[in-house]
C-alpha cells in the first residue's frame, strides 16, 4: 500500500493500481498524439507537440488545436466518465452486468434529450437538463419496480432491461413521427458520435464531469465498504441509504452528461470496470483504473472509427461491435461459474 499523509488528509493506494494507472496514462498520451497526427493532413509528432506547446502557428496550429484536439479531449473525458459510471453501478449492485446502458439509464437519458431535440430544438444546456431528468426518472422507475423488501442486483438488472426495451420503442416511435430533418439528426445522434464536438461542448461537459468525478472519488471508500453488504457497511459508520442515493445520482448524471454531448456510447461503462479490475487485480471495483481504461477504450474506438474503418463511422458503432463480443464472453464466464 502507498500511504500519503498531509496533516488531516490521508490517502491509501495500492501500488499495483498506481502502476496500472501510470501505464494507462502513458498509453493514453501516446494514442492521443497518434490521433492528433492522423488525418487527411498528416503531421509529425514534433509538429503536434509543438502546436500543443504554442510553438506552431497558422495551419498546423488550427488543425491540431482547433479541429482535432476537441474531439480527442472529448473522447478522453467522456470515456473516463462512462468508465466511472459503470464502476459505480457494478460496485453498487455487486454484479459485472450492471451497465447503465443495459439497465435503461442511458436509454432514459436519450429519451429526455430526444424530447428536447424534437419538441423545442433546445440548446446544449437544455439537452443536458433533458438527459439528466430522463435518466433520473428512469432510475426512479426501475428502482421502484424492482423493490421487493429491498433491491437485489439481479432483479434490478432484469427490470432495467425491460424498461430499456420499452423506452427504445418509445424513442423509435418519436423519431418516426418527427419531421424528416429532425428524425435524421436524432437517429444519427443516437449512434453516439464525436463528430462536430466543439470546445464549448467539451468545456461545459468537462466541467460537469469534473465535479461529478470529484463526488465519485469522495464516495469511493464507502462504496467499497458497501460491497461487503449493507449491515457490514453500516457497522463501519457508513450511511447506507444516503450513500446509495448519492451513488445512483452521480452514476446517472455522468451517463446523462455524456449522452447529452455525444449521444449514447454503448458498452464502455460495461467493459471498462471489468478490464480495470483484472489489470489492477483488486478485490472489488476501483474508480481510478476504470476511468483510465474507459478513456483509453473510447479514444481507441474513435480512432478506429475515423482512420481504420472503410468509411468514417460514429464511435458508438465501434464500441457496440467490440462490447458485444466482450458481453458474450462475460456471460459465458458467469454461466460457467454457476455450473
Amino acid at each position: 500500500m502507498l500511504t500519503v499523509r498531509r496533516r488531516r488528509f490521508a490517502l491509501r493506494l495500492e501500488w499495483r493500481s498506481v502502476i496500472v494507472c501510470a501505464v494507462l496514462a502513458v498509453a493514453l498520451a501516446c494514442l492521443a498524439v497518434l490521433a492528433l497526427m492522423t488525418g487527411s493532413y498528416q503531421l509529425s509528432p514534433g509538429q503536434v507537440i509543438s502546436a500543443l506547446t504554442g510553438g506552431e502557428t497558422g495551419l498546423v496550429h488550427d488543425i491540431v488545436v482547433e479541429w482535432r484536439l476537441p474531439r480527442v479531449t472529448a473522447a478522453v473525458v467522456f470515456g473516463a466518465a462512462l468508465g466511472v459510471s459503470g464502476a459505480v453501478f457494478q460496485s453498487l449492485l455487486r454484479n459485472p452486468l450492471a451497465d447503465p446502458g443495459l439497465i435503461g439509464f442511458a436509454e432514459g437519458s436519450y429519451t429526455g434529450a430526444l424530447i428536447v431535440i424534437l419538441a423545442v430544438n433546445g440548446t446544449y444546456w437544455q439537452l443536458v437538463g433533458g438527459a439528466l431528468l430522463g435518466g433520473m426518472a428512469t432510475a426512479v422507475a426501475v428502482y421502484v419496480l424492482a423493490y421487493r423488501r429491498g433491491v437485489q442486483g439481479f432483479r434490478l438488472i432484469i427490470v432495467g432491461i425491460g424498461v430499456s426495451a420499452m423506452l427504445h420503442s418509445l424513442n423509435t416511435w418519436m423519431i418516426l413521427k418527427a419531421e424528416l430533418e429532425q428524425a435524421m439528426s436524432a437517429a444519427a445522434w443516437n449512434a453516439g458520435s464525436l463528430n462536430g464536438v466543439s470546445w464549448d461542448q467539451v468545456a461545459i461537459g468537462g466541467a460537469c464531469i469534473a465535479v461529478l468525478l470529484l463526488l465519485a472519488a469522495r464516495l469511493g471508500r464507502p462504496m467499497r465498504q458497501m460491497e461487503l453488504g449493507d449491515d457490514a457497511a453500516a457497522s463501519q459508520g457508513v450511511r447506507v441509504s444516503a450513500t446509495r442515493l448519492w451513488l445512483i445520482v452521480v452514476g446517472v448524471a455522468l451517463t446523462a452528461t455524456v449522452t447529452a454531448a455525444s449521444g449514447p456510447i454503448a458498452f464502455i461503462s460495461l467493459v471498462a470496470p471489468q478490464i480495470a479490475r483484472r489489470l489492477a487485480r483488486t478485490a472489488g471495483i476501483t474508480l481510478a483504473p476504470a476511468a483510465f481504461v474507459g478513456a483509453l477504450l473510447c479514444l481507441a474506438a474513435d480512432y478506429l472509427a475515423q482512420h481504420v474503418a472503410p468509411t468514417t463511422l460514429p464511435v458508438g458503432i465501434i464500441t457496440v461491435m467490440l462490447g458485444g463480443g466482450y458481453l458474450g464472453w462475460l456471460l459465458f464466464i458467469e454461466a460457467r461459474k454457476r455450473l
